[in-house]
Order: structure tokens, then sequence, then C-alpha cells
């Protein structure tokens, strides 16, 4: 009589045995439930943290749930208070030398302060106060809206801003931000059938894709539908800046359009708080793009 051969799954070992009747398998269980205690240990921490752990206790080991309550409080406003008083200090270093010739608006403060007293993350911080100094030297370059839409940005939203404003371009006033995306001129007899009529510029190749440009749209930042400028005659001049570098385009031909995205009048105001970084190899891609309709003068 044979002797039927047994598996047995052993849950907590990490050899496999062999015998003549039985073999025993290695299971990854074990893996996974030291994994699972990692998350487990992070998600108690983050819970402690805030003061949310109380029901995750053991009773015996629960404060009241009044007494938590009001620890949780206690601990929201000593962080609130510590966030903004961070702020408080990186806006004095953007702004100790400047003197203020108008008063702020309290209720702009107010408002600042409600919105920015959550904000933690360190980079965040020092654009929030970047904020508040443009703020106090010039009044009312920040709107209430602004700030809104600001709060609710993440770091990766900030970055996002960032990465379109070195690729922009900004007509003299700082008033319209762009992002070129091509040139074309209108058809006629001569250039019909031209392949060279239409220029790109492809933003993609330099770090800023199609869903990059929907968030950015989705932030209020941009208008998503791709614009362009009237009919540009031949020795129209055109002027603008690429990270502090002067732009000069002087039409080569007639009915030629720019194509690009621009920038909403919130996302300008807050294109303000990046600083001038520019991308060295983009600007040559787009100079080099431009010089088929344009003379290119660059400083």
């Amino acid at each position: 009589m044979t002797k039927d051969k047994l598996d047995v799954v052993v849950l907590e070992k990490d050899v496999i045995k062999k015998g003549d009747d039985t073999e025993i398998i290695k299971s990854n269980k074990s893996t996974q439930s030291s994994a699972e205690a990692g998350v487990s240990q992070q998600f108690l921490k983050l819970a402690k943290r805030f003061v949310i752990d109380g029901a995750l206790l053991p009773e015996d080991k629960q404060m009241l749930i009044e007494d938590r309550t009001v620890k949780r409080a206690r601990l929201n406003q000593l962080r609130k208070q510590q966030n903004i008083e961070n702020i408080m200090q990186k806006t004095l270093s953007y702004c100790s030398s400047v003197e203020f010739g108008q008063r702020t608006d309290h209720d702009w403060f107010s408002r600042y302060i409600a919105l920015s007293e959550d904000v933690s993350n360190p980079t965040m911080q020092d654009l929030w106060a970047k904020i508040l100094a443009g703020e106090l030297t010039k009044p009312g370059s920040f709107s209430f809206k602004a700030l809104q839409i600001f709060r609710d940005m993440s770091i990766y939203d900030a970055k996002l801003l960032a990465k379109a404003c070195s690729l922009a371009v900004k007509d003299p006033n700082k008033k319209n931000i762009r992002l070129v995306t091509g040139a074309y001129q209108q058809p006629g007899l001569l250039n019909f059938f031209s392949k060279q009529r239409q220029q790109y510029c492809n933003l993609s190749q330099y770090g800023l894709n199609y869903a990059d440009l929907l968030a950015l749209s989705e932030s209020h930042l941009i208008y998503l539908q791709e614009s362009e400028s009237s009919l540009i005659t031949k020795d129209e001049v055109l002027q603008f800046t690429y990270n502090g570098l002067a732009l000069k385009l002087t039409a080569k031909k007639s009915n030629v359009c720019l194509q690009f995205y621009k920038f909403t009048p919130l996302g300008t105001e807050l294109a303000h708080l990046i600083s001038d970084k520019g991308n060295d190899e983009f600007f040559v891609h787009l100079k080099k793009m431009l010089t088929h309709y344009f003379a290119v003068k660059s400083d």
C-alpha cells in the first residue's frame, strides 16, 4: 500500500524542508505581514501626530474622548502658529530693506493668514512669504482669488508652474505671459504646398507635456485653448523677454501668426513668485524655430 504525499503549508517558515512523506512549502505570507506591519506603523504614527489615534488603541489606554478633542485642538493651533511664524520670518528676509509706501489692507492680511497657516512644507512656506512680501511692497499685487487658488496648489503644482515659467516669454510690462508652440504663415499661392509653412516648438521635449498643460489649466493658471496672435506684417517688431533676457522679433514675411498657450490673469499673478530661471537648450530651440519667419535678436 502506497502512502499519499501530503503538502503542508507553513506560514511562518523561511526555508523549505523535504521529508519522505511530507513537503513543507515556503510561503511569502511572512513577508507580506512585515510589509503590512510597516505600513501600519506609519499609519499609527501619522494618526498619533494629529491626535486621531484614540480609537486605534486598547480601551484601557485610551484618553477620554473629551480630553482627546481638547488635545487635538490645542496641537492644531500650535501647528498653525508655528507655520505662520515661519512664514513671517521668511517674509522679513525678502523685504527687510524695502520701505512701504502704502498701508496693507487688513482684510487682505487676515485672509492671507487664514489661508497660509496650514502650510507646513518649507518650499510652499517660502512662496507664501514671497506673496506677502510682494503685497507689502506693492498692495494689490495678489488678489483674494489668487490666494485661494494658491492655497489649493500642491508642491507638485508649484513645481509645474515653475516649469511653465521657465519656458514662457513675457511682454515687456509682464502683463501677458505665453508658452509659444509654433508659428505659421497664412496659405497663399507661393507657399500653399510648402512643408515649411508651419513651424512647431515641442514643449514636451523640454518637460511640459499635454497632461501638464491640462493640470495647469485645471488649476486656472493657463488657458487650455491654444491661441494665435493677430496677423503680423513684414518688418513688424515684437518685443518679449525670456527669463530676464530681451527677445526682439522682426518679421521677415507678411501674414505670419504666432501660436501659444496664454497664462490666465491668476497664473500671471502667481508667476511673479517664480524667479527667472531659463532653459538655455530650450531658448536655442525656440529661436531656431522663430528664425524661419523672424529676424531674432536676444541679449
